[in-house]
C-alpha cells in the first residue's frame, strides 16, 4: 500500500476533492474484533512500468470559447509509438494547488494515487471544471449542461492525442464522483468504465433535503467554503483541518508559461458570478422549487439522466460507505436503477470519502486497499487484462461489529422482517398493541444534536466520532428492546411507521437505532428523518428503483398536519449492516429536532406529541434481519 510524505501528502488534502477524491491510502491497525476481510478479492497489479512521470498543464478551449483548464500526466520513457488509456478526472476544489517557495522545490510530486496509475501504464488528464479552479466562465448551478457537455469536449482531445489508446476511465468522490457519473450521461463512446463515489444521486433527498428537511448546516459550509476557493482562498475550515501546512499553499496551479498567473486572476473574476447553493436552498421547500435560474435540483441530479447513462454501455461501480451522510442510499439507488449487467457496487465501514473505516461509531484509518480495487476494475475495463474482477460477485457489502466483508448477486440481501413495536413503559416488542388509547406524550428537545462529528459532518472532510448517546437520549423519547437472546444481523433498510399526534401543523421527526450494550452505553447505528409536511406516500411509481417507501416531496402533495390529530408517518432509516451481539438491547430514539445540522421545523415554541401505540395506531419498525 502506498503511503505518503506528511508534506507532500498536502496535495492530496488540500481541499475536499483532492482530499477525498484520492483513494485512501492511509494505513492504520483495525480492532481484532472488526478488522477487515480480504473481500473484494485483493489485486496485484505488479511492478510500475515506469519510473517517472512529467506533468503538462494548460488550457483547453472549449465549442464557445470558454478555456478549461488541465493537467496531462504521461509516463516518461514510453516508447514512440506507444498507446495507454486514460483516467479522466475532473473537479470544482482545485485540479492541483501550487506550493509557495521553497516548499514548490522539495514538495511538488505528484499525488499518490497519479503517480501510482501513470507508473502503471496509464495517462491521467485532472481538469478544473468550468467556473472553478483555473478554468474561465460561472457556474450557475452544478453540473450544468455546459459543464457536462465541457467533459465530453475533454474526452475529444484525449483520444485525438497520439498518446490515447483511445480508452477513457473516469472517477471521483463526492462532487468529483457525481461529475464522473454525468460523463457517462454525455454517451461517448470512449468512456468505458466510471466509477462515481462517495456521492449523490438526488439532490433533494440525498444531501440538500433529506426527509424533505434543509441540512442547512451543509449547505452554509459548502457555500462557505466554495466561495473561498472561487476567491482562490485556501478556506478556512482547510485550515483548520491543516494547521500549519496550509501556510504552504499559494493557490490553484497556474497553466504552465509566463501568463499564468494573469490567467488564474481573469478567471477568479468570472468566478465572482457562481452560483450561491445556501441562498438557493433557503428557498426550497419542495422538490419543484427553482434555483435563482429557475431549475429544480432535479436537472442536475443524475437519476433524471440515468437513461442516458444506461445507454452508455459503460460500466459503473458506485461507492459508499454506512457513515458516508446519506450516500449509502444514494449508491444504491442508482445501482438499481441502472441495468448495465456490468455494474457494481460496494458499501464499506466507512464515512464520505473512504479514507476512515468506523469502528464503534469511532474513525481510524482505513485498511482497504482503495486503489488496488480501482486498478483492478480499471485494468479490467480500459487494459483488457484479467484481474479477477468476473470472479468477485456484483455486490460487496461489510457487516459492522462482526467485522465481515461479505458479497451478494443483488441487493438488499435476503432478509426476514422484524416488526419490534413502541411498548409500555418504553420498551419495544414483538406483539402488537392491545390497548385502545395508549400513548406517550414527548415535547420535543430543540436543544438536541447528533454533534460536530457526525455522519453529515464527514460530507466536510471530517473524521466520524459519535460519542456515547446516552446523555443524548435523556433528551429523547426511546424505546428498548429486552436484552437479545441471540446475535441479530441487521442488514438493509429499517423502516419506521410512526403514529403521532402534534400540537403543531408540521415538525421533523427524527428516529435513531442504536446499540445498547450490557454495560448501558449506547452506540449510534443509524437514523432516517421525515418532515410531517412531506408524508404523503406516492401513488405513482418513482422515478429510480428504490426498496422504501417513495413521496414526491413535491408542492402538490404537500399535507400539513392537523395539530391533535393522529397522522401516519412512515419512513425509512439510512441502510446499515450491523450486527447486534446477544446480551444488548435494541434501541429506538425519536427526536424533533438536530440543531447541528438541521433547520428547526416548526419555528417558534417547541411542538408536543402524541406517540401513539394501541391496537388502532401500532407505531413499529420493521428491520431486516439476515439469517
Amino acid at each position: 500500500m502506498l503511503k505518503s510524505h506528511p508534506v507532500r501528502s498536502l496535495l492530496t488534502a488540500l481541499t475536499i476533492a483532492a482530499a477525498l477524491a484520492a483513494p485512501a491510502v492511509a494505513k492504520g491497525p483495525a480492532p481484532s474484533s472488526d478488522a477487515l476481510a480480504a473481500v473484494p478479492t485483493p489485486y496485484e497489479a505488479g511492478e510500475p512500468r515506469y519510473a517517472d512521470l512529467a506533468r503538462r498543464s494548460f488550457h483547453i478551449p472549449m465549442r464557445d470559447g470558454v478555456r478549461i483548464a488541465v493537467d496531462l500526466w504521461l509516463p516518461e520513457g514510453m516508447a514512440e509509438g506507444a498507446t495507454l488509456p486514460t483516467i479522466v478526472h475532473q473537479t470544482r476544489y482545485w485540479r492541483s494547488a501550487e506550493l509557495v517557495w521553497p516548499a514548490s522545490v522539495f514538495f511538488d510530486d505528484p499525488p499518490d494515487h497519479i503517480a501510482a496509475f501513470v507508473r502503471h501504464g496509464y495517462a491521467w488528464v485532472s481538469v478544473d471544471a468550468r467556473g472553478s479552479g483555473a478554468s474561465f466562465g460561472t457556474r450557475p448551478y452544478p453540473w450544468s449542461p455546459d459543464e457536462v457537455r465541457d467533459g465530453s469536449e475533454v474526452v475529444d482531445w484525449i483520444v485525438s492525442q497520439p498518446w490515447s489508446n483511445g480508452n477513457v476511465g473516469t472517477f471521483g468522490t463526492s462532487y468529483d464522483g457525481t461529475t464522473a457519473e454525468f460523463l457517462v450521461t454525455t454517451r461517448h463512446p470512449a468512456v468505458l468504465a466510471a466509477a462515481p463515489r462517495f456521492s449523490l444521486f438526488d439532490a433533494y433527498a440525498d444531501i440538500s433535503h433529506p426527509g424533505g428537511l434543509h441540512m442547512s448546516w451543509f449547505t452554509e459550509n459548502w457555500r462557505d467554503f466554495n466561495g473561498s476557493i472561487d476567491r482562490d482562498e485556501v478556506p478556512d475550515h482547510m485550515k483548520e483541518m491543516l494547521g500549519w501546512r496550509a501556510r504552504l499553499v499559494r493557490g490553484v496551479r497556474p497553466v504552465d508559461g509566463p501568463e499564468g498567473d494573469a490567467l488564474v486572476e481573469a478567471a477568479v473574476k468570472d468566478h465572482a458570478a457562481n452560483w450561491d447553493v445556501h441562498e438557493d436552498a433557503l428557498k426550497i421547500t419542495y422538490r419543484d422549487d427553482g434555483n435563482r435560474s429557475g431549475e429544480s435540483s432535479d436537472l442536475f441530479s443524475p437519476f433524471t439522466h440515468a437513461g442516458q447513462a444506461d445507454a452508455s454501455k459503460a460500466a459503473i461501480w458506485s461507492w459508499s460507505g454506512w457513515y458516508d451522510g446519506g450516500y449509502a442510499h444514494a449508491a444504491i439507488k442508482r445501482h438499481l436503477t441502472l441495468t448495465n449487467p456490468k455494474n457494481r457496487l460496494i458499501l464499506g465501514p466507512w464515512d464520505h470519502g473512504g479514507l476512515h473505516q468506523v469502528i464503534g461509531a469511532r474513525s481510524v484509518p482505513t485498511d482497504f486497499d482503495n486503489l488496488g480495487q480501482l486498478m483492478k476494475y480499471f485494468d479490467h475495463h480500459l487494459a483488457g487484462a484479467d484481474t479477477g474482477l468476473l470472479d468477485d460477485k456484483p455486490v460487496h457489502y461489510y457487516t459492522q461489529v462482526e467485522g465481515a466483508w461479505k458479497e451478494a448477486n443483488v441487493w438488499p440481501p435476503a432478509a426476514d422482517p422484524m416488526r419490534l413495536y413502541l411498548a409500555p413503559q418504553g420498551g419495544l416488542a414483538p406483539d402488537a398493541p392491545t390497548g385502545t388509547a395508549d400513548a406517550d406524550r414527548y415535547t420535543v428537545d430543540p436543544s438536541h444534536g447528533t454533534g460536530d462529528r457526525a455522519r453529515w459532518n464527514s460530507l466536510m472532510g471530517m473524521p466520524v466520532f459519535y460519542d456515547d448517546r446516552a446523555a443524548e437520549d435523556a433528551k429523547l423519547l426511546v424505546y428498548e428492546s429486552p436484552a437479545l437472546d441471540r446475535d441479530l444481523e441487521v442488514t438493509g433498510h429499517p423502516v419506521m411507521t410512526l403514529y403521532a399526534a402534534s400540537s403543531a401543523d408540521d415538525g421533523a421527526f427524527f428516529a435513531y437505532l442504536e446499540d445498547v450494550a450490557p454495560d448501558g452505553s449506547v452506540t449510534y447505528v443509524t437514523e432516517g428523518v421525515l418532515r410531517a409536511l412531506h408524508r404523503k406516500l406516492a401513488t405513482t411509481p418513482p422515478p429510480y428503483r428504490q426498496v422504501v417507501p417513495y413521496r414526491t416531496f413535491l408542492r402538490a402533495d404537500a399535507r400539513p398536519l392537523r395539530p391533535g390529530q393522529v397522522a401516519e408517518l412512515v419512513f425509512d432509516l439510512l441502510p446499515t449492516s450491523y450486527l447486534f451481539r446477544e446480551g444488548h438491547k435494541i434501541r429506538i430514539a425519536f427526536a424533533g429536532a438536530d440543531a447541528d445540522h438541521f433547520a428547526q421545523v416548526p419555528e417558534g415554541e417547541p411542538p408536543t406529541w402524541a406517540v401513539q401505540r394501541n391496537r388502532a395506531h401500532p407505531s413499529h419498525i420493521l428491520l431486516p434481519v439476515v439469517d
